[in-house]
């Protein structure tokens, strides 16, 4: 996102607007949606201000950032409030996966030869995947079905994250590895504690300095 583009002078904006940021123009920022108004599938939740980027915007942006998640997958995918998604993350969600635990994973059941439901080349339902509040996921990045990210999370550009992730820790690599955390255990459970997110707009603007710039006292206060 070219971020000269917030310079203005403006209202916050609203959490229901599908494309919140205004180019110089006064034209919205197509390539960059409040992911809660932007998406209508069954299967996924998204808190406020969870935003995504596209360098080119998709038609479909449940389909571009969860390609396998279907109308009647049995799992769901869950996105807290205030996550950053750049371009190219994608959620790989249960959906996706073959049954591997026997001599082949081809999945005859798709192709015909009967029913599909009860087949026994197909897989059983899979875990939800289940990403926290504030949770920053660089550019490129993979979340593999049943991933658990914390809130807080940092997310390396390119990443394969799988598993859990704790709260305020920042992964990269492939396999995601946890490569330091961002705050020693009391400030993360105070901040946890705090849940900054769930405040009003009004009060989080207030605050905006001390969230960003790490004052925890003047958030306790």
């Amino acid at each position: 996102m070219c971020w000269h583009i917030w310079r203005m002078t403006r209202p916050f904006a609203d959490p229901t607007l599908t494309h919140p940021v205004l180019l110089p123009n006064g034209t919205p920022h197509l390539g960059t949606v409040f992911l809660k108004p932007a998406l209508s599938h069954p299967r996924i939740t998204v808190g406020d201000y969870s935003y995504a980027s596209a360098h080119v915007p998709p038609a479909d942006w449940a389909a571009h950032l969860a390609p396998y998640l279907y109308d009647f997958s049995p799992e769901a995918l869950q996105i807290g409030k205030f996550c950053q998604f750049a371009d190219g993350v994608q959620f790989i969600t249960a959906s996706a996966n073959h049954r591997y635990d026997g001599f082949s994973s081809f999945p005859f059941a798709i192709f015909g030869g009967g029913d599909m439901e009860g087949r026994p080349s197909m897989p059983g339902p899979g875990p939800d995947t289940v990403i926290g509040h504030d949770v920053w996921i660089g550019q490129g990045a993979r979340i593999l079905p049943g991933a658990q990210i914390g809130s807080g999370v940092i997310v390396g550009a390119g990443a394969v994250v799988s598993g859990q992730v704790p709260d305020y820790a920042i992964v990269s690599g492939n396999p995601a590895r946890v490569v330091r955390m961002r705050f020693d255990p009391d400030t993360i459970a105070a901040l946890l504690e705090i849940a900054w997110w769930d405040w009003p707009i009004d009060r989080i603007l207030d605050r905006e300095a001390a969230i960003c710039g790490g004052e925890l006292a003047a958030l306790r206060r």
